[in-house]
């Protein structure tokens, strides 16, 4: 057969098969309406490259890498650990409280745990001390997960912590993303090896047998002792996070939690599901937790397998049933437009929503991003402010004077549809005066940005951002 038409043949192969599969795929499974039009359109303009392209990089395929990274028999494990005798229904708080509570639960199916204690902990300067003397304590097991974990600094002293733990017979893990664990040059892992702690690696990049997986990261920072004492926030352990004594120039503000009480094998369990994803070893869960407190707690674990959206629909929800207030600390914000509308829409019907931002994050383009859709924001009465450095790098979410929301994930596309995140939901007044205290303090000493400021930016600064805010979803 001659070559041209050979050659004919492949591009009428396209036009009648290759392209109508991916225009009927795009039609079928693509969630968002634009990027299926514009899928559709680039399949039928160029039938031989467009489909191509598409199967390339329009398919997700994240979702069922994670759901077999996860393991069906593992969802058990994924949603929650917790016996039936601590599932109960929101105890404390008004009517508006229960209204906030049954978002979480509709979203998770949870409901909340009662009997915990927390306690807000500010920069490495509370959370460090308090970590070392919980591991020094410990009996039974410790297990550690940070998207960053350093092999120097603060990191080498809580690494030769959890060695003289091991040393002693207690059950030392330690899971730090493949991705993460780069940005220390794995000093962690030259500083373990050849010890008692168990060590892994969540999804590491490597060339053989290939695996490069840029997405999926472990973005969550959860620590777990004893079934006595959890950890979690938005602290990666590292010398960055000392800001009333900084150790590095340009450190990072943030908050973690310590936790007490019955909710704590909830993060225990998260922490078996992940190390399961890494290692194929399931981990038991055993031992009885104490109550500690009157805080009621819900965990919730989200990730680009089963569990997408949770998160995300679970602020959705809260931020509809705000009846007073919402007020957001982030360092990337780039929200997905329903999370948009529904703060809009809060705004307008009298919500005092407040958003405050880093004046200057570590990831300039998404600043200009950022810049660019604050508008939207700012023209219908949602207060915006900058913080100046050190840079502002905590993650709270607060509605009206009961509900606290803490944990590992921005409020941007990579933490709620690409990541493995977690979120805790704590329902306690005096915990959210605590909270707001620390939230008021920042806001005070931010910069208001107004409507005029953002439509003042140069021509040259409006494009950069524009052109930056296209690619929001891939930041």
């Amino acid at each position: 057969m001659p070559d041209g038409q050979l050659a004919g043949l492949i591009v009428l192969f396209f036009h009648v098969v290759v392209a109508p599969v991916a225009i009927v795929h795009a039609l079928l499974y693509k969630r968002d309406y634009r990027s299926a039009l514009g899928w559709i359109g680039v399949s039928l303009v160029f039938p031989v490259a467009g489909p191509l392209l598409y199967f390339f990089f329009g398919v997700n395929r994240l979702r069922q890498r994670a759901r077999e990274l996860v393991g069906d028999d593992m969802r058990p494990v994924f949603f929650g650990y917790i016996s039936s005798s601590t599932r109960t229904p929101l105890v404390g708080g008004d009517e508006q409280v229960h209204y906030l509570e049954a978002a979480g639960h509709n979203t998770t199916t949870e409901g909340v745990i009662g009997g915990n204690s927390a306690r807000l902990l500010k920069n490495g300067d509370q959370l460090y001390p308090r970590l070392l003397d919980a591991i020094r304590s410990a009996e039974h097991y410790v297990w550690a997960s940070s998207y960053i974990f350093s092999g120097e600094g603060v990191g080498a002293e809580v690494a030769e912590t959890l060695i003289a733990a091991a040393d002693r017979g207690v059950d030392v893990r330690v899971l730090v993303d493949g991705v993460g664990a780069l940005y220390t040059l794995r000093s962690l892992r030259r500083r373990l090896r050849n010890t008692n702690v168990k060590f892994a690696e969540f999804l590491p990049p490597r060339l053989l047998p290939p695996s490069l997986y840029v997405n999926m990261r472990n973005h969550r920072k959860i620590i777990v002792i004893d079934h006595a004492r959890g950890f979690f926030g938005g602290l990666n352990i590292d010398d960055r996070h000392f800001v009333d004594e900084p150790r590095i120039p340009h450190p990072h503000e943030d908050v973690h939690f310590e936790m007490q009480g019955l909710a704590v094998p909830a993060l225990a369990a998260l922490f078996a599901r992940d190390w399961y994803a890494a290692t194929r070893e399931r981990l038991e869960i055993r031992g009885e937790a104490q109550s500690a407190g009157d805080v009621e707690v819900r965990v919730i674990g989200a990730g680009p397998d089963e569990s997408l959206y949770r998160l995300a629909m679970t602020l959705l929800g809260v931020s509809s049933a705000a009846r007073k207030r919402i007020r957001i600390m982030t360092p990337y914000f780039l929200p997905h437009r329903e999370l948009t509308g529904v703060l809009q829409a809060a705004a307008v019907r009298g919500v005092d929503v407040q958003i405050l931002l880093p004046e200057k994050s570590n990831l300039r383009y998404v600043d200009w991003a950022t810049r660019h859709q604050l508008w939207e924001f700012l023209k219908w009465g949602v207060k915006v402010r900058l913080e100046p450095a050190p840079f502002a790098h905590s993650k709270l979410f607060l509605v009206d004077d009961d509900y606290v929301m803490g944990g590992s994930a921005n409020l941007d596309p990579r933490s709620l549809r690409l990541n493995f995140e977690v979120g805790v939901e704590m329902f306690d007044a005096a915990l959210a005066r605590d909270v707001h205290a620390y939230f008021e303090k920042s806001w005070n000493s931010a910069r208001p940005l107004s409507l005029d400021d953002v439509d003042r930016r140069s021509l040259p600064a409006r494009l950069r951002d524009g052109f930056f805010w296209l690619f929001s979803g891939y930041l």
